[in-house]
């Protein structure tokens, strides 16, 4: 890898979903292929099959050992082959892919303790695979930060206009009232905030806080969380940035398309990513906020059911690999 310029990892993900897919497509793409030294971390084999099913054209230079990954060379593309698949069947679940899938993370892992890469991209992997094959998964956002200890972090959504925080991520809807307390809202507000000033370089951060019911909770009426709980961590967290909230979300995501606020922070998954998606959903990036790396995300799953038919768009995947060398960029200056 070239002297100076930023070195990134992408792990391939469930190799029987469409990470591999996505992945190779971003990488042939033109506005992609200079920005960075890239690395796939992934199964030879399930690369390999991939491009000839998506008629990619694209040298692929297997690396056995990640003590040569600082040896790679500079055409192509340089592949840390993982694992050992005799037979791929896409859009399959088989704990075999969710070990494989898991033992990309840990080695992207390592090679980030060892400084041989910058920034890291993650492909969609398979929790359900990955827990069949012996290993609790509650996704890359947990897994990743547990793995640097880091007790402070947060899934940042970015797409279209948006900038959205999740203060609960993957939980049932019923549990996310119960769920929620000042100490998590005010976290997520901090990290925010963080964020917004380290990897986007604002340095007077804007932030709209989501009400959790119907109108703001109508004083009481539609429900307490607001008095109770949101505008209390509100109100704690005012010296970080110029925060307003809570407010209705109906109303605070159309303030946030228009430019009122840089970032939002939603109280549960759907609240903050149904109007992500409805603008933007081959652009949505995932960002984890708090790590002492740069880690993002193409933003969707592992699409089982149209893995392998050369039917994927990389289009997320593309805004992850582009916004990860530009985050990693900024903060190496």
């Amino acid at each position: 890898m070239k002297k100076g310029k930023l070195a990134c990892a992408i792990t391939m993900g469930d190799p029987a979903g469409i990470g591999p897919e996505v992945t190779l497509k971003a990488l042939t793409d033109r506005k992609v292929r200079g920005l960075a030294d890239f690395l796939l971390i992934g199964n030879f084999f399930a690369t390999e099959k991939t491009a000839r099913i998506s008629k990619i054209r694209l040298k692929i230079n297997k690396i056995k050992s990640e003590n040569d990954v600082s040896r790679a060379s500079n055409k192509g593309i340089a592949l840390l082959d993982i694992g050992n698949i005799p037979k791929l069947v896409f859009g399959q679940g088989k704990s075999a892919y969710g070990i494989i899938a898991l033992d990309c993370i840990e080695a992207a892992l390592r090679l980030i303790k060892s400084k041989k890469i910058d920034v890291l991209i993650t492909a969609p992997v398979n929790k359900h695979t990955i827990s069949q094959a012996g290993s609790v998964f509650r996704g890359h956002t947990e897994y990743l930060a547990r793995a640097a200890k880091t007790k402070d972090f947060a899934m940042m959504l970015v797409g279209g206009p948006f900038k959205v925080v999740l203060v609960t991520r993957h939980i049932a809807l019923k549990n996310v009232p119960r769920a929620l307390t000042k100490k998590k809202i005010y976290r997520a507000i901090r990290l925010t905030a963080w964020g917004l000033r380290k990897y986007f370089a604002i340095p007077h951060p804007r932030i709209g806080v989501c009400a959790l019911n119907p109108h703001s909770g109508d004083e009481g009426i539609s429900g307490n969380e607001e008095m109770r709980i949101i505008r209390p961590a509100v109100i704690k967290a005012k010296n970080l940035a110029a925060i307003e909230g809570p407010l209705a979300a109906d109303t605070l995501f159309y303030f946030a398309s228009q430019g009122k606020f840089d970032a939002v922070v939603a109280m549960y998954h759907d609240q903050g990513l149904i109007p992500l998606k409805t603008l933007a959903l081959h652009q949505g990036v995932n960002i984890t906020l708090g790590l002492p790396f740069v880690r993002t995300s193409a933003d969707h799953g592992t699409a089982y059911d149209i893995a392998g038919k050369n039917r994927a768009n990389p289009g997320s995947m593309i805004e992850a690999i582009k916004l990860a060398v530009k985050i990693g960029q900024r903060i190496k200056q």
